[in-house]
């Protein structure tokens, strides 16, 4: 059976998330029976029903397969990182049928992910298939690999961080995109703040910032970057991108161990930034500033990144 799992106070189900594969940690031995439902990857098959084993019988047993499925030698596809472990919705969809991005986008829709005309509006015109590499599912909601030890977070994701930030994109604004990957959330944050605004995608893989400005030239962002309101660059997303702060806007794409100080030194008076943070278990963070300069800072969901690390040490754990 295929086993799903969901809170009873949230409807929760765990999102599988991406850039890295999980390794084993003597934390699992105090894993709760209840954590490790919620720890158990979604598509891995058990043969036998749950219902029918006592708690402890099952603890034991479910242990063993999520041990198998963070193993660095039999790495489980399915359990990536970047991606948010609680999620108010009662199920993913399976990815049977949606065959287009709009009917992805109604699927985020109905879940209640997207819930704002303009996210909607912008998801659909920035098709995703041409950020996912050929081979893949684009419009499955779960992450897909990208080389270099990296994946494209799965669209839940994304349209989480686009909800967040959706006060913090509009027109004119300037937003930046620590780790931009294939160039996906990049190229929405665009179209959020459109040709008067300003959007800086930085990824340290000199490859990754190339392919990505090939995928953004054949969407609906195309013009944007032409024009210079977009750009991606090669950095340290540790740093930010200093040239064109304050950013009213941030988002970060790996887990750091504790919230850069940079970024939050570019973040604009009235700004906001989304960031992971944390090491085998994190939180997303919200961070915002406010007018006078005060920093607040509250969690929005528990969440699975890869490290906010330097190149080498990224491509040292491909």
């Amino acid at each position: 059976m295929n086993v799903f799992v969901q809170s009873p106070k949230a409807k929760a189900s765990l999102a599988y998330g991406c850039r890295y594969r999980a390794h084993p940690s003597s934390s699992l031995k105090r894993l709760t029976f209840t954590t490790l439902l919620l720890l158990l990857p979604q598509s891995h098959s058990l043969c036998y029903s749950c219902r029918s084993l006592s708690p402890s019988l099952f603890l034991s047993r479910a242990t063993k397969t999520l041990h198998r499925s963070l193993s660095p030698h039999s790495p489980n596809p399915n359990f990536l990182t970047g991606n948010s472990f609680f999620f108010p919705m009662e199920r993913f969809w399976s990815g049977s049928g949606i065959n287009k991005n709009k009917a992805m986008v109604e699927n985020l829709q109905t879940y209640g992910v997207v819930r704002s005309k303009k996210v909607a509006e912008v998801m659909e015109k920035v098709d995703r298939a041409l950020f996912v590499p050929d081979g893949n599912a684009p419009y499955y909601d779960s992450p897909m690999p990208i080389g270099y030890n990296a994946t494209i977070s799965a669209p839940h994701m994304h349209a989480t961080c686009l909800q967040l930030l959706e006060e913090n994109l509009q027109p004119g604004m300037h937003a930046l995109d620590v780790g931009s990957g294939t160039g996906y959330l990049t190229a929405c944050f665009a179209l959020m703040v459109g040709p008067q605004g300003r959007v800086v995608g930085v990824e340290h893989i000199p490859e990754l910032v190339s392919s990505s400005i090939q995928n953004i030239q054949k969407s609906a962002a195309a013009p944007l970057l032409k024009e210079g309101s977009l750009a991606v660059h090669v950095g340290d997303g540790r740093q930010g991108w200093p040239e064109h702060a304050p950013y009213d806007a941030i988002h970060v794409g790996a887990a750091a161990p504790e919230i850069p100080q940079a970024l939050i030194d570019q973040l604009k008076p009235g700004g906001r930034m989304v960031i992971p943070v944390g090491s085998i278990f994190q939180d997303l963070k919200v961070v915002e500033k406010s007018l006078d300069g005060s920093v607040s800072v509250r969690t929005e969901t528990s969440v699975r990144y890869v490290p906010l690390t330097s190149r080498d040490a990224q491509l040292r754990n491909a």
